[in-house]
C-alpha cells in the first residue's frame, strides 16, 4: 500500500491497523509528513508543521498499544491517527497565529478544548491548517503564510474559513482535519474540496480557548472534516459534551451518533429547495439538488419540495450580529494595530461600530423568528437539502460578480454567492453538513448541504451516510494528490 492509499483510508480504518498491530502510529505519520512533502508545495495547506512533536506523539501511541491487554477496547477512538488542526485552535507548545500577523510567532501555554479532545482521542497532530485571519473570509489567505490553493485547481481559491483543513484532507495528507464555522466555513470549503464535514447544533461541540475579549458566542461551532461520513460521525462524537468554560456549551447526555448510521432514509420526510428564495445558484450546482433529491427517493425516502421560503434573507441580521461581535472580540486590535490586520477584519469591524442597539435587537429578532420557522418545518420533515453554495470555487480573490444572470456582492471578503444557504444555519443554530454530490462544467467539486432539526446530528449524519453507500465520493481524488 502507497502512501497515498495509506492516507485516504478512513481514519477508523487506521485506528484499526496500529491497535491491531498492522501497522505502527510512527509509519502512519510519516506517511502523513511525506504527502505533506509530496504536494504542500502547491497548496499551501498548512501554516505549521509539528514533525518532532508528532513522531514523538505516534511512539507514544506505539507503547501504549504494546502495553495493554486490550487495545481495541481501551484505547482513544483515533489512536495513532495523523490528523491536522485549525489554526484558529489553540495547540499548547505548538506555534497557533490565528491567521493574524499580530499572533504569528505565539506559542499558547494551554490547548483548546477542541485540541484537548483531539489529544484524548489518540490522534496525533502533524500541524496547523492556513485560515483567513480570525476566520473572518470566505477564502483561506492573511499576512502570516501563502493562500491556500484548490487541489483540483490550484488557480481558485479553496474556500474558507477551513481552507488549509479541507485542502490537508482532499489531497491525502491525513484523513482527519478539525475546523470551525461561524457562516459556513466548514460546509463551504468542503464543497469546493470534494470531503464530507459537519456543523453540528451551536453548542454541542464546545469551544473554549483564544485571544478574543467576550462575545457571545451566536455563530459558531468546531467540528470535523473527512472523507468519509463514518470519520465525522465518530470525532462528532469525540468533541462533544458539556464543558463549563464555555457558557453556550449544551447541557444532557451527548447523543449516540453511530448506532443508527447505517439505518438508511426508508420512511424519512425530506424536502428540498435550491435556494429558499435567497439566491439564485449556477445551473450545474442546481442540477445536482434535483439529482440528490432522486437519489433519496430511490433510497426510499418521501421526498417533496421544501414548503420553506424565508421571511428576511438571514444575510442580513447574520451580518450585524457577526459584525457587532467582531467589535467586541478585536475592535481593540483595530485601534491598536490597524497596520498589521487584514482588510476584511478592518471593515467588518468598521460595519460594527456603525451598528445602534437597535439594529443588533432587530438582528436578535429577526434570528428567533428564522428558528421559529425553522422549527415549524421541522414538526413536519425530518431533514432539509438544499445546494452548499450558489457558486463553486473561483479563481484567488475574484468571486463572480454575477450568479445566475443576477448580480452578486461581496462583503468584507466574503462573496455572498459562497454563503447565502450556509449562514442561515448559524445563526438559527441549526446542524447541518455539506457532503460531495458532483462536479460543474469545469470539474470542481459541488457539494449539497444537509440541515436536520435542533439537536439532531444523527439522522444528518444516517442520511448522508445512506447517499454515500449509494453514491461513493471518496475514491475521487483531485489532480493535485
Amino acid at each position: 500500500m502507497n502512501d497515498l492509499e495509506l492516507m485516504t483510508l478512513p481514519g477508523w480504518k487506521q485506528r484499526d491497523m496500529v491497535v491491531g498491530g498492522e501497522i505502527s502510529s510512527r509509519e502512519l505519520v510519516e506517511a502523513s509528513f511525506r504527502r505533506i512533502d509530496a504536494v504542500d508545495g502547491q497548496l499551501h495547506a498548512f501554516i505549521t508543521l509539528d514533525k518532532h512533536g508528532a513522531l514523538e506523539a505516534a511512539d507514544a501511541a506505539d507503547a501504549a498499544v504494546a502495553a495493554s491487554s486490550d487495545p481495541a477496547g481501551e484505547l482513544g477512538p483515533f489512536h495513532g491517527v495523523p490528523i491536522s488542526i485549525k489554526d484558529l485552535e489553540l495547540t499548547k507548545g505548538l506555534r497557533t497565529t490565528l491567521g493574524c500577523k499580530v499572533y504569528e510567532e505565539w506559542v499558547p501555554d494551554y490547548d483548546s478544548t477542541v485540541v484537548e479532545r483531539v489529544r484524548k482521542s489518540g490522534a496525533v497532530i502533524v500541524g496547523k491548517t492556513q485560515t483567513p485571519e480570525f476566520g473572518n473570509a470566505a477564502e483561506s489567505y492573511n499576512k502570516v503564510g501563502e493562500a491556500t490553493n484548490n487541489p483540483w485547481n490550484v488557480e481558485r481559491t479553496a474556500g474558507g474559513s477551513s481552507g488549509g483543513a479541507a485542502a490537508s484532507v482532499a489531497a491525502g495528507m491525513v484523513s482527519i482535519a478539525t475546523g470551525t464555522d461561524g457562516g459556513g466555513s466548514v460546509r463551504i470549503p468542503c464543497a469546493w474540496n470534494g470531503i464530507f464535514g459537519i456543523k453540528a447544533t451551536l453548542g454541542r461541540i464546545p469551544r473554549f480557548g483564544g485571544v478574543a475579549n467576550p462575545a457571545p458566542n451566536q455563530t459558531s461551532s468546531s467540528g470535523p472534516m473527512t472523507r468519509y461520513v463514518k470519520d465525522t460521525a465518530i470525532m462528532t462524537q469525540a468533541l462533544s459534551g458539556h464543558e463549563v468554560r464555555d457558557t453556550s456549551s449544551l447541557r444532557g447526555p451527548v447523543p449516540d451518533f453511530l448506532s443508527g448510521l447505517g439505518d438508511g432514509v426508508k420512511g424519512m420526510k425530506i424536502g428540498w429547495s435550491i435556494n429558499l428564495g435567497l439566491s439564485p445558484a449556477e445551473k450545474d450546482i442546481e442540477q445536482t439538488v434535483y439529482d440528490s433529491a432522486l437519489a433519496f427517493k430511490e433510497l426510499g425516502a418521501d421526498v417533496s419540495e421544501a414548503p420553506l421560503e424565508l421571511k428576511v434573507p438571514p444575510f442580513s441580521y447574520w451580518w450585524d450580529v457577526w459584525t457587532g461581535n467582531q467589535v467586541a472580540m478585536y475592535g481593540d486590535l483595530v485601534d491598536s494595530n490597524r497596520e498589521d490586520l487584514m482588510p476584511y477584519t478592518v471593515a467588518m469591524n468598521e460595519a460594527g461600530r456603525l451598528l445602534t442597539a437597535a439594529d443588533y435587537a432587530r438582528a436578535l429578532k429577526n434570528a428567533e423568528v428564522l428558528r421559529s420557522d425553522l422549527a415549524a418545518y421541522f414538526d413536519e420533515y425530518d431533514l432539509l437539502i438544499l445546494p452548499t453554495t450558489a457558486i463553486s470555487a473561483y479563481p484567488h480573490q475574484s468571486p463572480p460578480s454575477v450568479i445566475a444572470g443576477q448580480e452578486s456582492e461581496t462583503f468584507a471578503g466574503i462573496s455572498y454567492g459562497a454563503i447565502p444557504t450556509t449562514m442561515a444555519f448559524n445563526i438559527s443554530w441549526n446542524p447541518a453538513a455539506s457532503m460531495p454530490v458532483g462536479f460543474d462544467g469545469d470539474g470542481m467539486p459541488i457539494g449539497l448541504q444537509v440541515v436536520g432539526n435542533l439537536q439532531d446530528e444523527a439522522t444528518v449524519l444516517r442520511a448522508c451516510a445512506a447517499f454515500e453507500q449509494a453514491r461513493p465520493w471518496a475514491e475521487k481524488m483531485p489532480p493535485v494528490s
